[in-house]
């Protein structure tokens, strides 16, 4: 009992903080350099993955939350976009550690598989890369399956991801407007100010301190070690919070739901870049 009160300020605070400092990461100036073309594709996938997340969800009955966190971390990036959500749907600790664990098992089958693929499709540097960026879910899974493919498509693919990781803010902003609509439905009292997300919004301003070019670079790298230090912290302090047995009875559904909504997205970004002529 006397560490669940330290085990609970990591698997929110802390969670929270290390989006952060993730920020810092992201210069505004690389995301532009992506251009039109690879927005487009992130956009489609994105909407892609809430589609299926919510109709194959709703189909294995899995429960809202759930299906919303294993949606937006298809969408988006992986443990980063559950970590930034889970607290703006009240997720419980149980719910976030089925949700990152299905999200992380595709990304480690993603770094081996989609070499593989791209190189039987044939596709080139950049169509690899946008193919990655897009569809692999978390950003390290994203580096390390585009520079396995060539130095060019690891290149491409992390920008790529970048853009995509920037859809955090206006998804999340999105989701919490959901909530304080259903809570004022329900003739809940309820807090802009308290359900606003608003360490999306330091997310933000440490995104566009970085994209002035003012922060030494052994600051940014000092800042993503320190980012990815603070998620591992607060992924085992929510593994700690975590009910195994439960986590056993409802896994298989949750984890089917990963698989085809992460299907739809890859088909789907390939499908895109087909009509597009880029591929």
């Amino acid at each position: 009992a006397d560490f669940q009160p330290g085990i609970k300020f990591s698997s929110k605070k802390i969670l929270q903080a290390s989006i952060v400092l993730l920020g810092f990461s992201l210069s505004i100036q690389d995301i532009k350099s992506t251009g039109i073309s690879s927005l487009s594709v992130t956009l489609i996938t994105i909407a892609v993955a809430f589609i299926s997340a919510f109709l194959i969800g709703k189909w294995l009955k899995i429960p809202t939350n759930t299906k919303t966190l294993i949606g937006v971390g298809t969408a988006i990036c992986g443990g980063s976009a559950i970590a930034a959500v889970s607290p703006i749907i009240e997720a419980d600790d149980d719910e976030i550690a089925l949700s990152i664990s299905t999200i992380f098992l595709f990304n480690i089958v993603a770094v081996f598989l989609f070499p593989f693929l791209g190189h039987l499709m044939n596709l080139s540097d950049a169509g690899f890369g946008l193919w990655a960026g897009t569809a692999i879910n978390d950003t390290s899974s994203v580096v390390a399956a585009g520079y396995s493919y060539s130095e060019a498509a690891g290149d491409y693919a992390t920008i790529v991801k970048l853009t995509r990781a920037t859809m955090i803010i206006p998804i999340s902003l999105i989701i919490a407007g959901i909530q304080v609509y259903k809570k004022k439905r329900q003739a809940e009292k309820v807090s802009l100010k308290q359900i606003f997300p608003w360490f999306i919004l330091w997310f933000l301003v440490a995104s566009l301190i970085s994209s002035t070019g003012i922060l030494p670079e052994a600051f940014i790298t000092a800042a993503k070690w320190l980012s990815r230090f603070m998620i591992a912290m607060a992924l085992g302090s929510i593994g700690l919070s975590a009910n195994l047995k439960d986590l056993l009875k409802t896994g298989k559904k949750p984890v089917l739901l990963g698989l085809m909504t992460w299907f739809f997205v890859a088909v789907s970004s390939l499908l895109v870049q087909f009509f597009q002529g880029q591929l």
